[in-house]
């Protein structure tokens, strides 16, 4: 017993020990970042691996704080809102109707948001834009907003989780006179809340990391969230100074609050995650 007892010991600083290399390994390029943006622009160019900044500055975080940032953060922090919420609500009534609803062409509808899990996002690019402009709706909020309030990944999620909920449940509230929305809020969407937060978390994540459709929805500068502003300032020429520190501190300023949010809710986001598996 001894013996195994320190075969396990062993194995196990082994895998702890590699674990560790594999987080530093991870998380190295995300330190690298964060101190370079404390650099001079010259530092940072000569000694882009060092992460004690000498001298330490926080000209870059003072330039950007004075100039887009609290623009492009306000865009964000609507448009993020106002997805993270409907498109949790929406995809939960789509689900809940494919699952318990039946209506003709329900099996032609799941299968074609089966399909378009299978296209490209980029391919969706064009067509998106031309919709957006014969909506009338380019360069504004809601040409923003309205096209990202409904994802067919959200919407299979929660209709293979209603489909795990058995129809019993809601006998009891039909009887009782409630109707199919009555229904389904009261009865099948409290239980099914750890789907639900799962789909808010990863609404939340997608819509505050959305690219490609604000460049083919709108122009105007003042309409730019933090993912097309980091984007634009990342592509703009900089003259002779490479701004890596201007750069790398738009970036960090970009995460920090999903990193914040992350690591409050991270116990949350693993219970919902495998409740969500699980069920």
């Amino acid at each position: 017993m001894p013996r195994r007892r320190r075969k396990v010991r062993r194995g196990d600083l082994v895998l702890y020990a590699a674990a560790s290399v594999l987080s530093l390994l991870f998380i190295s390029p995300f330190i690298i970042s964060i101190a370079n943006s404390f650099k001079t622009d010259a530092q940072a160019t000569s000694d882009p691996l060092s992460l004690i900044p000498s001298p330490v500055t926080f000209a870059a975080y003072e330039q950007i704080l004075g100039s887009w940032f609290p623009q492009a953060l306000t865009n964000s922090v609507i448009i993020t809102i106002v997805v993270t919420l409907s498109r949790a609500f929406i995809n939960a009534l789509a689900g809940y109707a494919l699952s318990r609803l039946d209506f003709p062409g329900r099996r032609i509808v799941f299968a074609s948001i089966i399909g378009v899990l299978a296209v490209p996002g980029v391919v969706l690019l064009i067509p998106r834009f031309l919709v957006v402009h014969q909506l009338g709706i380019y360069n504004t909020y809601a040409g923003l907003i309205i096209p990202l309030l409904c994802d067919a990944a959200g919407i299979f999620i929660m209709k293979n989780y209603f489909d795990s909920i058995p129809v019993s449940i809601e006998e009891a509230a039909r009887i009782d006179g409630a109707g199919v929305f009555r229904t389904f809020w009261s009865i099948v969407l409290p239980m099914a809340l750890p789907v639900v937060v799962t789909v808010l978390i990863l609404s939340f994540q997608g819509s505050w990391n959305e690219l490609s459709h604000f460049i083919v929805a709108a122009q105007d500068p003042d309409l730019s969230p933090l993912t097309k502003a980091v984007a634009s300032l990342t592509a703009g020429a900089g003259g002779k100074e490479n701004r890596f520190p201007l750069k790398l501190a738009a970036a960090a300023m970009m995460t920090l609050p999903v990193a914040i949010l992350f690591f409050i809710f991270q116990r949350r986001i693993v219970k919902s995650e495998s409740g969500a598996i699980k069920e």
